[in-house]
């Protein structure tokens, strides 16, 4: 069972390992290898085992069965193959290409050239990387689609959670120091002047245009969103609803080869062309320059935010209300500012907080607030904050009293992890399925009744 709740369940290790972060898997580069594995039409590779290994020890698993480790990629697997079988489950096999174009053109940003990029990760072409990131992107959204569709009814009742307790209580984990914290967040303000600046430089650039550059050319020199920059300031296949408002109503709004005036987003602001639009989805080009704030606009930021601190020390306003009514996070600030944890839970280790956080933490006991800060959100912008202490919580053995809801979500996902388990030995007896034969495991699940290849 320890085993289990460290790995995190039949579907865990899926979604730690292929969320988000294509480059952990890309890096080594190795798409043609052996065959472990193949389930339906989907294909097992050997450097998917060992890349599972790998990063489940990078996270601190003692466990290094080989046979676990493909167990787990062959219920993730078969989950894959069933989804992409459901009629409920939206196809977005155009949407997640386009996805990988993106992330493709993203990662090229970060090199010098397309060809260093490639050569880094040990591609021959941009055709194989695309695949490849494309495959993983498919792999957890059917894969996770699926999980949700067999899981939806999961619950557990008090008196299962006491049990579950009882039980494993000698295997739950020790609680690491932890905290919990609320934050007040903003971005600061551009000026009149400032906003006028970079209107001012996206129409000299526009009028360039006109007079004879091009908007590609354009846009490598002088765009600042580093996903396109490198394509010309190109993005196809864009979805409706896919960007955000004022940058879709400005697109939609011109016809092909049109370049619109500035358009304010909150990411800064751009000039547009439309290149071709066909029914729900279009193509376009943009040059960002973006809201980068001056030293001045950020020390305007800070004083307001010191300002609402003092009102909330003079209980003039609660610390939520202020969350609610100032703070532009939309994360947090429908939740009292109140800043979630990996798990779900409002409780963060302590050792986890992001070094700038942990800075103005210090010597702070539970109820203080920081002095403003300046800091930078989840997409590099700069932001100031103010960070309130709820909770501080010492080191200590998990117990039903202090840690009810997290051992509720271990018992929650026990249930679940249950639930998969049922229907992937339901699907195994209908469901292609070779392995081979240098696995010689003793498998949780009946995957022997594969045709076991030699």
């Amino acid at each position: 069972m320890i085993n289990k709740l460290k790995i995190a369940f039949l579907f865990g290790v899926f979604v730690a390992f292929f969320s988000g972060n294509a480059s952990a898997q890309l890096k080594k580069g190795q798409l043609v290898d052996g065959i472990a594995a193949v389930i339906g039409d989907e294909i097992i590779l050997e450097s998917d085992v060992e890349e599972q290994m790998n990063y489940a020890k990078q996270q601190g698993a003692g466990n290094t069965n080989k046979c676990e480790f493909l167990e787990n990629l062959l219920n993730n697997k078969l989950l894959v193959v069933e989804a992409k079988k459901d009629t409920l489950i939206e196809n977005r096999s155009a949407a997640i290409k386009d996805q990988a174009n993106a992330k493709y053109n993203q990662l090229v940003s970060q090199f010098p050239d397309e060809k260093s990029m490639l050569a880094a990760y040990k591609f021959r072409n941009q055709y194989e990387m695309k695949n490849a990131i494309e495959k993983i992107d498919t792999d957890q959204y059917y894969g996770q689609a699926k999980y949700q569709r067999i899981t939806e009814k999961a619950d557990v009742t008090p008196n299962e959670v006491t049990d579950f307790y009882n039980i494993y209580q000698t295997q739950l984990p020790q609680i690491k120091d932890e905290v919990s914290l609320s934050q007040i967040m903003m971005f600061p303000k551009l000026t009149e002047a400032h906003k006028d600046e970079l209107i001012a430089r996206l129409k000299k650039i526009k009028a360039d245009i006109a007079g004879g550059e091009t908007f590609d050319s354009q846009a490598r020199i002088y765009s600042e969103d580093k996903g396109s920059a490198a394509t010309g300031g190109l993005m196809k296949n864009i979805y409706k609803g896919q960007m955000v408002k004022p940058f879709e109503a400005a697109a939609l709004n011109l016809q092909e080869g049109e370049i619109s005036d500035p358009v304010e987003s909150e990411f800064g602001y751009h000039i547009i062309q439309l290149v071709k639009k066909s029914g729900k989805v279009y193509d376009a080009r943009h040059i960002l320059l973006m809201a980068t704030p001056t030293e001045d606009e950020i020390n305007t930021a800070k004083k307001k935010l010191d300002s609402i601190k003092g009102l909330i020390q003079q209980e003039k306003l609660s610390f939520k209300e202020a969350a609610f009514k100032f703070s532009d996070d939309k994360r947090t600030k429908f939740n009292a500012g109140v800043i979630p944890g990996r798990d779900g839970s409002n409780k963060i280790e302590r050792e986890s907080i992001p070094g700038s956080i942990t800075y103005e933490l210090a010597g702070l006991n539970k109820g203080d607030i920081t002095a403003a800060f300046e800091d930078k959100d989840e997409r590099d912008r700069a932001v100031v904050k103010i960070v309130k202490i709820e909770d501080d919580i010492a080191a200590h053995q998990i117990t039903l009293e202090t840690d009810y809801d997290r051992i509720k979500q271990l018992a929650l996902d026990k249930r679940r992890n249950e639930m998969v388990e049922k229907y992937v030995n339901e699907k195994i007896p209908t469901t292609f399925i070779s392995i081979d034969g240098r696995y010689d495991c003793a498998f949780h699940s009946n995957w022997k009744k594969a045709s076991v290849s030699k």
